[in-house]
């Protein structure tokens, strides 16, 4: 297990001092889920506690125009870790940062920011916190930009396959190992059903610290993939025909030090506070669908057949359903939780976060009630059949997300002013980027007939 790591300013200053740390990384977020990151000499620490370190923000995605572009960089003690693909004599270290203004506002596009605000009208409708484990897909690929275009994958392997077909498990072993000395705990790692497909499963935590996870996650498991001479990709669609990357998240809300999603009377063990909860994500998943699903890739692995959920119901077996709640088992109370399928890896964790528990307090707040649960395979209905039962689905496209996104109250309230327009404006010059395009397939279908 990862050693206790330093958790005040004054902490990591003397670990720094003792282990010969050389610099420290600090990272941050773009509106995009980017990770940005800036080096400092282990002697500006002090400093930069103290008052945070300046940087021009215009040329970040999302953040404020050249006018009125300085920013801080404020280093987040309990996030200090050693990064263990650096060398380890003169080490580097890594921080988040939160963003501020120059007189220490925090700044209103800062995607930790965004979530905190979430995270706060948790705590004013009484939870202690919003738990959330999520399961993060991705593929080995050979190269990033192959020469045909067709990315080259590494095995044959299939879901939980453990033989020489499974390429990755070296690769993979040496990521996990990188990820505990972060001081994240993988509870699972595993092939993942795609050829070259893997999973590894962090245990759950709070928003803020497993977001932080989340982009840890994701480029140490591009570093280690490039030690081997390999890419890694949480691109959600990036093979015809295979199934996609997706972010499974598990999620609960805690109150009084217990899982307010709980109650042993119910037939299905779910207090109303989770029915409500669940109840409000349907209800909103729609307009939320950007936070989740933020590219036009996104939208090529949210289509039936390939386990990637597309219908806004609710079930405790069935995986084609939107939210899935998993089976109690005696004793387990902490464990009852609403697993939220439509999510994947290239998301901006913060953001997606934020939109989840805001649509849930949503359900609370208002007091939804939960439809019933849909134990069918979804897939198997007809349209008439779902149109029949009131069962919509998520929007077929980023550009139809965008839109609806765009007219919601709710996501207005989630990302605030300033980065709601931005998100919007960005995400419509992606799509309309992408309408344009004329595709191989295209020619190819249409060139010598048309």
């Amino acid at each position: 297990m990862a050693e206790s790591r330093p958790q005040t300013a004054e902490e990591v200053i003397k670990y720094v001092a003792d282990n010969n740390v050389r610099f420290i990384r600090l990272w941050f977020t773009d509106v995009l889920g980017q990770l940005k990151s800036f080096s400092i000499n282990a002697s500006e620490l002090e400093d930069a506690f103290e008052g945070g370190m300046g940087f021009d923000g215009s040329s970040i995605t999302g953040f404020n125009p050249i006018e009125e572009s300085d920013m801080i960089a404020m280093p987040d003690p309990t996030t200090f870790a050693i990064l263990p693909w650096r060398p380890s004599e003169n080490a580097t270290a890594r921080m988040f940062c939160d963003i501020q203004v120059p007189g220490g506002e925090p700044y209103e596009g800062d995607p930790r920011w965004i979530l905190r605000r979430a995270l706060q009208r948790a705590r004013d409708m009484g939870f202690d916190d919003y738990n959330i484990g999520p399961e993060l897909e991705f593929y080995y690929f050979k190269d990033a930009r192959p020469a045909d275009g067709k990315p080259e994958i590494l095995d044959e392997g299939g879901y939980f396959d453990l033989t020489t077909l499974d390429a990755g498990l070296e690769v993979r072993r040496d990521t996990i190992l990188a990820l505990e000395q972060l001081g994240i705990h993988v509870e699972y790692a595993h092939h993942e059903v795609g050829p070259s497909q893997h999973e590894v499963d962090m245990r759950y935590k709070g928003a803020l610290a497993m977001s932080d996870d989340c982009m840890t996650y994701r480029i140490t498991v591009k570093e280690y993939a490039m030690k081997y001479g390999w890419h890694a990709t949480f691109m959600p669609k990036p093979l015809f025909g295979e199934n996609g990357s997706g972010m499974h998240v598990h999620q609960s809300l805690s109150k009084d030090g217990k899982n307010a999603f709980y109650d042993p009377d119910d037939q299905y063990f779910l207090s109303d506070t989770a029915k409500a909860f669940i109840a409000g994500q349907l209800r909103h998943a729609r307009e939320i669908a950007p936070l989740f699903a933020q590219w036009v890739n996104s939208y090529k692995r949210l289509v039936p057949g390939y386990e990637a959920p597309v219908y806004l119901a609710w079930s405790r077996r069935n995986r084609s359903a939107l939210i899935r709640v998993p089976l109690y088992h005696p004793g387990k109370e902490e464990a009852t939780r609403a697993e939220l399928r439509c999510p994947d890896p290239a998301c901006n964790p913060y953001l997606c976060f934020a939109g989840m528990l805001h649509a849930g307090l949503e359900g609370i707040e208002k007091g939804y009630e939960l439809p019933e649960p849909m134990e069918q395979n979804l897939y198997h209905l007809t349209p008439e059949e779902r149109a029949q039962r009131g069962i919509e689905q998520l929007p077929e496209t980023l550009g139809e997300a965008i839109e609806i996104a765009a007219e919601s109250e709710l996501v207005l309230r989630i990302l605030g002013e300033h980065t709601f327009k931005r998100f919007i404006e960005i995400k419509r010059e992606e799509w309309e980027e992408y309408r344009v395009q004329v595709t191989p397939w295209e020619i190819d279908r249409f060139l010598s007939i048309l």
